[in-house]
């Protein structure tokens, strides 16, 4: 079976985290639906042992972090909550770049309001290579510059290269990247506007591999594209009685030791479907074959 546990820089989390993208409404904007369900899927994370929570102050915007702090706070202390800055929502529902260093702090205050920290454990700098973005680096120095002020405990990234990704660790250390990286394929229109869609998302987890650093898959159920899945992942959901988004995970896990999965839901059987999926074991065979399919579409 699969390590159970990995750690983020100092802070140790189990291998099966949880995305909060899915808290607020559709298209993750504004309200949801049913608030108090919503509020179910939170403390259900709790009580199943998850101790790792993935959110974004541009989530809602607002909408996830505040649903998070008024139903966990004080938090438990062995709960990590990672959030991103570089990104926001636009008035038609849209993601444009927030990446400027002025741009970074205010969405650096927007999280430790939302989530009522004084620091933010984890912070990843999402790059968006978009009209209106700042340079890499700049962006980069800007977080630095707030982990020195002790308002980020460690630094992330996502939706980078494995250039970026080398050009960053030579400044300052990385605790994680957060890529795209699934199975089922897709994610919708953010994963669209993702270059690492098309940037050989193999070479980022060798890199990390090589270094120890934690690698989040987002989209890990490719938004839900596993309603056909192929023959390899039919077979071995109907070997382990599972759903072939349990064995979604299931392959992410046993595809590398620093695999994190931070599936995302609005639903509290989901969840629970979602944190099961750690206790299957794929077999060498599986895990190979599973890939082969996925690679050759």
């Amino acid at each position: 079976m699969p390590e159970s546990t990995i750690k983020l820089g100092d802070l140790e989390v189990n291998r099966l985290g949880f995305g909060a993208m899915r808290l607020p409404g559709k298209d993750v904007w504004g309200e949801p639906e049913d608030p108090e369900r919503a509020r179910a899927v939170v403390r259900r994370v709790v009580d199943l042992g998850i101790n790792f929570i993935d959110s974004s102050w541009f989530y809602g915007p607002h909408v996830a972090n505040r649903i998070i702090a008024e139903t966990l706070h004080p938090y438990p202390k062995d709960l990590v909550i990672a959030s991103k800055l570089g990104g926001k929502r636009t008035p038609d529902k849209g993601w444009a770049p927030f990446s400027k260093p002025a741009e970074l702090r205010e969405g650096c205050e927007h999280d430790l309001r939302g989530l009522r920290r004084d620091v933010l454990d984890v912070v990843h700098l999402r790059y968006i290579g978009a009209p209106g973005s700042a340079p890499f680096l700049e962006s980069l120095d800007a977080l630095i510059d707030l982990k020195k002020e002790g308002k980020i405990r460690h630094l992330a990234l996502s939706n980078v290269n494995a250039a970026q990704l080398a050009q960053a660790l030579e400044k300052t250390p990385i605790v994680a990247v957060q890529n795209l990286f699934n199975i089922g394929g897709g994610g919708g229109q953010l994963a669209k506007m993702s270059h690492a869609l098309v940037d050989e998302p193999e070479a980022v987890l060798a890199a990390c591999e090589a270094k120890g650093i934690a690698y989040l898959p987002f989209f890990p159920l490719g938004a839900g594209g596993l309603g056909n899945p192929r023959p390899a992942m039919a077979a071995a959901a109907a070997r382990l009685d599972a759903t072939p988004a349990q064995i979604a995970i299931a392959w992410l896990l046993a595809r590398s030791p620093v695999m994190l999965p931070i599936p995302g839901t609005s639903s509290p059987e989901h969840l629970e479907e979602n944190w099961n999926a750690r206790k299957l074991e794929l077999t060498a065979d599986e895990v190979a074959q599973i890939a082969r399919e996925a690679r050759d579409g």
